[in-house]
């Protein structure tokens, strides 16, 4: 971290001419991350380390606090003024970048141009039971839902609203979007800091905006570098060639905490890893363990999905696989979310007893199947993993792990190639239904429902009370809704919860950072150390 202290006359014309204020004399921040945007269009996917980097140039409508709590962002309140209305009352005196003032214009431009904007992992899940806008006055919207949607201020945290003036001529498509966003021309926001370059899986350049609603922040410039790899990223910040990094591997923690030069923070992620089953009559990767077909898909006893949840040893995992950054878990969502259900525990391993519910269910010399999970998407995946197939060989199962980059295993998975997974998910918007209705309902393309629920899984009372949940506007119906939906997975088990990640980041003692539950790396969040 520096702090500029040219005062030359000729920097200072230069300072004035480019309209650059006093905040350039303020101290330069550089983050090291993972991964980057993937485009300067807020609304080009709903990818979680796009929306992270967008933060900074783009207010959303509602915010997401450290807990993922709904708090004020460009709306100051929200009132659901009848079943398929909701009333937004928007923030005064908000300026976009280029001076311009922020009205319910650019709420009603930014709602209504996602779906012609949207790429891969597209944004219109956040917009998808919008019907209509209207605007009530300069700073008051309505939104027409499709029915009942108590859920749509969730949804909202991930609606970041554009100039509808500088974005009017790139928002056509997402082709003509990425021009004028990543020139840009159109990456006019509200946010805390300003766009000033960007450099495709490099870095992206940021400088802060004087003009912010929220107050000024202490870092003149924000360069928020691209290093995927872990053991880089860990050597940049030792070198004091960034100032603070994030997702440090479990493996260096200890060492950095010994550093006298640099603090070391973690924080419970809402990032958990889990288990699918396949539920299709002829599972591709599951066979006798001769290669021979089976007359059935296992899976579809209840014993066997049991005696895969039993042999796991979760505290092992934790522990061991994970090196003590991770935390078991019994359901698909970690406890600070809406309609988590504290009465469902996780499983104690139990060999002896998942052996006999083989037995049982026809299959005492078990079977054969490939299981498949991402290497490089979240810190432990590979490890953990790996040790699950460990423990499902000492209950008779022959299992061939295959550990894939996410780029290979989530085109993989969609195409229904595997029977067996485990990959990483975050209940991003606070709330259950969010994970629920995308997970375990019913693929329903004509309700917009089960999206992510590619192997087959369908259960009626599953379904119904993720609908109930979904249309419920009386918050404690909707929470028991959900509840029981949550107690369900555990009992049927289309999917096996095993453990949510603690994340690590590790800074220069010159720094400090509040961490957040959904490991976003905001430089709003990171302040001089007092």
């Amino acid at each position: 971290m520096t702090i500029s202290k040219t005062f030359r006359t000729v920097a200072l014309a230069t300072m004035l001419l480019s309209g650059v204020s006093g905040s350039a004399l303020a101290a330069d921040l550089t983050i090291g991350v993972r991964a980057g945007p993937l485009s300067i269009d807020p609304d080009f996917t709903a990818a979680g380390t796009h929306a992270e980097a967008m933060k900074h140039i783009y207010d959303s409508l509602i915010k997401s606090g450290n807990n993922l709590e709904l708090e004020p962002g460009l709306a100051t309140s929200w009132t659901a003024i009848d079943d398929t209305t909701w009333e937004f009352k928007l923030r005064e005196g908000v300026k976009f970048h280029d001076g311009s003032d922020f009205t319910a214009e650019d709420v009603k431009f930014s709602i209504e141009r996602i779906p012609k904007v949207a790429g891969p992992n597209p944004t219109t899940i956040y917009v998808r039971r919008v019907k209509s806008t209207e605007i009530v006055d300069a700073h008051t919207i309505r939104v027409k839902t499709d029915g009942p949607a108590p859920n749509l201020p969730n949804d909202f945290i991930r609606l970041f609203v554009v100039s509808h003036v500088a974005a009017k001529d790139y928002s056509d498509s997402a082709e003509k979007a990425a021009e004028g966003f990543n020139s840009g021309k159109a990456a006019i926001g509200t946010g805390p800091y300003k766009f000033v370059s960007w450099t495709p899986k490099e870095q992206l350049v940021l400088e802060s905006f004087d003009g912010y609603w929220g107050g000024k922040e202490p870092w003149g410039k924000v360069t928020r570098k691209e290093i995927p790899n872990d053991a880089a990223r860990v050597a940049q910040l030792k070198a004091g060639q960034v100032d603070l990094i994030a997702r440090i591997p479990a493996s260096d923690v200890p060492t950095l905490e010994t550093d006298s030069k640099l603090s070391i923070v973690r924080q419970d992620s809402v990032y958990l890893f889990n288990i699918a089953f396949d539920f299709r009559e002829k599972p591709p990767q599951v066979t006798a363990k001769d290669g021979s077909p089976l007359p059935k898909n296992p899976f579809l006893d209840p014993k066997v999905r049991e005696a895969f949840d039993l042999a796991i040893d979760r505290e092992t995992i934790t522990e061991i696989a994970m090196e003590g950054m991770g935390t078991v878990q019994s359901q698909l969502v970690t406890p600070n979310i809406f309609g988590y259900n504290p009465d469902v525990k996780a499983p104690a391993s139990d060999v002896e007893k998942a052996k006999k519910l083989l037995t049982e269910a026809g299959y005492p010399d078990g079977f054969k199947v490939v299981f498949s999970f991402t290497n490089d998407r979240l810190p432990g995946d590979k490890d953990t993993g790996t040790t699950i197939a460990q423990m499902l060989t000492a209950i008779g199962i022959q299992v061939e792990a295959n550990a894939q980059p996410g780029a290979v295993y989530f085109p993989a998975n969609t195409r229904g190639d595997y029977s067996l997974t485990m990959s990483g998910w975050g209940t991003l918007t606070g709330e259950a239904n969010y994970t629920l209705s995308s997970l375990v309902h019913t693929n329903d393309p004509a309700k917009k429902l089960g999206a992510f629920n590619i192997r087959g899984y369908s259960n009626p009372s599953m379904d119904k009370l993720i609908e109930d949940a979904g249309v419920e506007m009386d918050a404690k119906k909707r929470e028991q809704f959900l509840k029981d939906a949550n107690a369900l997975v555990a009992s049927d088990r289309p999917n096996l919860s095993i453990a949510s990640i603690v994340s690590a980041w590790g800074m220069k003692k010159a720094i400090k950072i509040t961490p957040r539950s959904d490991e976003d790396t905001l430089a709003m969040n990171i302040r001089p150390a007092q």
